[in-house]
């Protein structure tokens, strides 16, 4: 997710819902370049859509993300990054002047 690229997670199709949900496996580390989002479209909910991160995270400067994060290690937003979503890590989750939203159930 470093190259600069927006990226959407779009529920539309004919056997689509809103309720459907995405889980992501991701075998190593997982960063999100600065100022770069992650969209929901099509309807998708940030309660439905999880990170599931064999390595670390990192958020970059003032990018967007959606959904909860499970890392095996730490999570690190940088500064005025976003979540609406949760973070979850075995050993840290470092914040740096951030807002974390917990998704509306």
């Amino acid at each position: 997710m470093t190259n600069g690229t927006i990226y959407s997670v779009d529920a539309e199709g004919p056997s689509c819902t809103a309720d459907d949900v995405f889980i992501f496996q991701i075998s190593k580390d997982l960063e999100q370049a600065s100022a770069q989002n992650v969209i929901l479209a099509g309807g998708v909910q940030a309660k439905n859509v999880f990170w599931q991160v064999a390595g670390s995270v990192a958020i970059g400067t003032t990018a967007h993300f959606e959904g909860t994060i499970l890392s095996h290690t730490m999570i690190a937003l940088k500064t005025g990054a976003t979540i609406n979503g949760r973070l979850q890590a075995q050993t840290a989750v470092t914040l740096q002047s951030n807002t974390v939203t917990a998704p509306v159930q």
